[in-house]
This record gives C-alpha cells, sequence and structure tokens, in this order.
C-alpha cells in the first residue's frame, strides 16, 4: 500500500506543474540558504580584503596617509631635588615626578611612492603642539636631570686610557661640566645646546660625528623623518598587509646575533594584518625601541562606540634577562637586569635603558634604588592597542616606555667619582589615541556586526522560506492523495452490478403452477 501510495504521489507531482514548481523552488531556497552560511562570511572577508589594500586614490589610503585621528603624547620627568647631596653625601637620589605636560600630535605620510612589488614607501612627518590647558605646568618648567651628554661620555671612556680620562677631566673643569644640567622641559624633549657636543663637532673626524648639534631625548621627532620606510599594502599578501619590509633600505638591523632578532618585519602601530584571532601574536616595530616589540591577547574590550576589539600587550617576560632574550645582549655577561632594554647600540653608544612606566615588569631592586617613584600600576603603566580583529585597525592604544641612563662610576674623572653605578630614571610618556572618529568607528561596526546578522538573517529566512515551501508541497500532496483515493473508492461502489436475488420457496411454487 505504502509503495502504491509513493507511485500516486510521483505521478501526480509529474501531471501538476504547480507542485513541480514549489518543490523545485524550496530545493533551491534551501541550497542557496545552506551555501550562504557555509561561505558568506567567506565572502565578506574578501571583500574587507579588497577594501583595505593601501591603493592611492582609495578611503582606506587617505585614512593610513593622513589619519583623521590626533594623537596625544604626556610626559612626566623626573626631577631631581638632592643632586648636590647625593654626588657629595652619596644620598639616595629624590626625584619629584613633574606631570604631565601633554603634546598633541599630527601625523601624515609623505613623499609615498607605489613600488612594483605590492609595497609603497615614504617618510614620516610629526608635527607636536604643546597643549598647556590639558598640562600639569608650562614646558618652560625648569627641572634638573642628569648631563646625559656628559655621563654617556664618560661611561664610554670607562675603558679607554687613563691618560684619556684625565683629559676628559680636564675639559670638562675649563667648560664647567657637570653630572646635572638645569633646563627646562622643552629643551629637554626638544634639544639644547650642549658644550660637548659643540665641541664635538669642531674636533671629532666628520665620519664619526654625530648626526646632530644639539641634545633632546625627542630631538629631530618634531617634522619630517629622514628615515624610508617602506611597507606591504596587501596587494599580494594580505598576511603581510601593514608590515614593514625594509627600514632605510635595509630588511634587517645590524645591532643583535640573530636574523629573528635584527627584523624589521613588524606593524607601526596603526595597522595590522586583518582576521586576527586571540591565539596570534602580534608585532611592532620601531626605529627607537631598536627591536621588534611582541603583544599577545590580554582581554577583549569595547570601545564607547560600541565596536569590539582584542586588547594585546607585551608579554611580562618582553624584557626579561634570560635565554629568550639572548640575542640582544652581543657583547654577552653582564647584559640588562629584569625589564630594562639596553638601546645603547642604536642611540651612538649612549648608555640609554628603556623600561616601562615605574620600572613595571622590572626588578624591583631599580626603583628602589631611589626615591620618589611610586609602585607601578597595570593599568597606569602598561603598554597595549586595542584592536578591531576583522580589519586589523587600531581602535585604542597606550604605547608607554620609561627612558633611563645607566650610570658607571669612573674614580679618575672627578667630577663623576662619586656618581655610583646606578640606573637612574629621566623621564617616561605615554602616546596613543582614546577613540576612532565617528565615520571610521561606523565602518567598524558594519564589519564587526552586519556580517553575522546578515549571515543569519539570510540563511535562516531562505532556509525557513524553503522549508515552508516543501510543507506546502507536502500537505497539497497528500491531500491530493487522499481526495484521488476516495474518488476511486465511490466509483468503484458505483461501478459494481448488485448481486443476484436468490429465488424464495413461494416464487418457486408460484412459476411451478404456471408452467
Amino acid at each position: 500500500m505504502a509503495s502504491r501510495s509513493v507511485t500516486r504521489m510521483i505521478e501526480y507531482i509529474k501531471s501538476n506543474r504547480r507542485i513541480r514548481f514549489v518543490l523545485a523552488s524550496a530545493v533551491i531556497l534551501l541550497l542557496l540558504g545552506i551555501v550562504i552560511a557555509i561561505f558568506l562570511g567567506t565572502w565578506i572577508r574578501l571583500f574587507i580584503d579588497h577594501e583595505l589594500v593601501l591603493r592611492p586614490g582609495s578611503m582606506t589610503f587617505e585614512w593610513w596617509a593622513r589619519p583623521p585621528v590626533r594623537p596625544f603624547v604626556k610626559v612626566y620627568v623626573y626631577n631631581v631635588t638632592n643632586a648636590d647631596e647625593f654626588l657629595n653625601n652619596g644620598s639616595k637620589p629624590i626625584l619629584d615626578e613633574l606631570g604631565p605636560y601633554v603634546y598633541s600630535e599630527e601625523w601624515e605620510k609623505i613623499n609615498i611612492t607605489d613600488n612594483e612589488n605590492g609595497t609603497l614607501s615614504f617618510h614620516y612627518k610629526r608635527t607636536y603642539t604643546f597643549q598647556p590647558e590639558m598640562s600639569n605646568g608650562m614646558d618652560d618648567d625648569a627641572v634638573v636631570v642628569p648631563n646625559i651628554p656628559m655621563l654617556s661620555a664618560t661611561s664610554q671612556s670607562k675603558h679607554a686610557a687613563r691618560f684619556l680620562r684625565l683629559a676628559m677631566a680636564s675639559i670638562m673643569d675649563i667648560l664647567k661640566i657637570k653630572p646635572f644640567v638645569e633646563v627646562s622641559v622643552g629643551q629637554l624633549l626638544w634639544g639644547y645646546e650642549d658644550p660637548l657636543l659643540k665641541l664635538a663637532k669642531d674636533v671629532v673626524p666628520k665620519e664619526q660625528k654625530l648626526p646632530y648639534e644639539e641634545f633632546g631625548l625627542f630631538y629631530g621627532k618634531n617634522g619630517t623623518s629622514p628615515d624610508v620606510v617602506t611597507m606591504f599594502t596587501g596587494a599580494t599578501d594580505m598576511t603581510r598587509y601593514g608590515i614593514v619590509d625594509r627600514y632605510n633600505m635595509r630588511d634587517r638591523l645590524p645591532h643583535w646575533t640573530t636574523d629573528q632578532c635584527n627584523s624589521v618585519a613588524g606593524s607601526d602601530g596603526s595597522i595590522f594584518p586583518p582576521h586576527i584571532t586571540a591565539n596570534d601574536t602580534l608585532r611592532v616595530y620601531d626605529k627607537d625601541l631598536c627591536r621588534l616589540l611582541p603583544l599577545r591577547y590580554l582581554e577583549t574590550v569595547e570601545s564607547s562606540a560600541g565596536v569590539e576589539g582584542y586588547r594585546f600587550t607585551p608579554p611580562e617576560d618582553v624584557f626579561a634577562n634570560d635565554e629568550h632574550n639572548k640575542c640582544f645582549c652581543p657583547a654577552g655577561p653582564p647584559c640588562a637586569p629584569d625589564g630594562l632594554f639596553n638601546v645603547s647600540l642604536c642611540q651612538y653608544d649612549s648608555p640609554i635603558m628603556l623600561s616601562f612606566p615605574h620600572f613595571y615588569l622590572a626588578d624591583p631592586s631599580l626603583r628602589e634604588a631611589v626615591e620618589g617613584i611610586s609602585p607601578p600600576v597595570a593599568e597606569k603603566h602598561r603598554l597595549y592597542i586595542d584592536v578591531q580583529p576583522e580589519m586589523g585597525i587600531a581602535m585604542r592604544a597606550r604605547a608607554r616606555i620609561q627612558i633611563n641612563l645607566a650610570v658607571s662610576q669612573v674614580l679618575d674623572i672627578k667630577q663623576v667619582a662619586n656618581f655610583p653605578d646606578i640606573v637612574f630614571p629621566i623621564l617616561w610618556f605615554e602616546e596613543g589615541i582614546d577613540e576612532l572618529p565617528e565615520q571610521v568607528s561606523s565602518l567598524l561596526r558594519l564589519a564587526t556586526r552586519v556580517p553575522g546578522v546578515a549571515r543569519a538573517a539570510l540563511a535562516g529566512g531562505l532556509c525557513a522560506l524553503g522549508a515552508a515551501l516543501v510543507l506546502l508541497a507536502v500537505t497539497c500532496l497528500i491531500r491530493s492523495s487522499h481526495r484521488q483515493s476516495t474518488l476511486r473508492l465511490e466509483a468503484h461502489v458505483v461501478a459494481k452490478p448488485p448481486p443476484p436475488k436468490t429465488p424464495s420457496k413461494e416464487s418457486a411454487y408460484e412459476l411451478n403452477s404456471r408452467r
């Protein structure tokens, strides 16, 4: 019976165009729903990748070349309040943290050249403007800080011939150079004339001269950088999108002992390859840091505009004195203590040590060697970047770095004979952005929310409509089959001849009588 019913349904479907059309439409809708559920995410990714490529004239290119954001730099200076007591009596340095001194930053890429290998070459142009209304003090505030040019020179002379150290002491006597200087905050940052540098300019051979005539911790940064940066556009490989290919035509640094540690293949911190996961390690390259800085997932965050992102921060052992960082100590032990990174090789042998502010993640003894620095707090002193994972755009960032001077005691130079071996903190700063403009945030919201909603709506709607059509067709078939069975049954009943009558006894008697 069942096989007969199925056969009837098939015959009915073949003979009924409407049912055939409904069933075909249902199958198509179901297949479309399944295809969209499986492949829509991939199609959207391909579309995002295509739009992200840095092509001259595109919206993405314009945002990259002239970012519609206004970053800020907050500077905190460690003012030495007992310089004489420290030098003469061996007292512990007492520091007074001044600031923040806030500068707004406008930056863009200029002299952009589109290369044939899927890269762009350009120069950074940065303009810093002091913001007194946002600052705790003026940038002409006087501060007492270690004399970095002098202490760098004396530390470098520690292993030189003794007569050279004595000659250096005589020169410093004549020029009245002291281990501490009083300068303004602006001079400390952007440059001031130093007698040692001025002397070096006149007596040092041309090939050994420093590329600057004044000293400032941010000297040369306010304006167009002479460095040529070559970066991948993503046109040939999106996994290298926004990654530095060459820096000043070099794809490797010359300072460290391995190719991996000398690599410059990192982001500049503004854009990263798209489709980031929490398991990825991001890498940022900055010339002043003199290495790639690895960043790992910390937590999921949400911007004030409602865009979800991943927060990445350096691992706790990023500046550890261990085997992992052995390549950054080419001269061999002793290497920099835990939490410090020695950048002297890329700072003209000046004994500059970088750390996180307040010696965050560093050996506590470094902070305890001075007074006036409070214990570090991760929320205030951690470096981090919030990245929108699908598009790889930095939504919020805090680049926090402390600049320290590693001073070595040199007994033959009387000016620093009482200056002990110490890592002296100079200042720390944070650079970053709080929020992207609304036009960028809107695009990020579309990239994060619309694909999921669209996939669910389209796939679910098509599958539901297809299922409804199948149900309708099956219902029609069942009803039609039931109707046909009823009609056949009725026809069979009508066409059946009545059964012959059996003659009764009386009828038979009457018939016989008539005969």
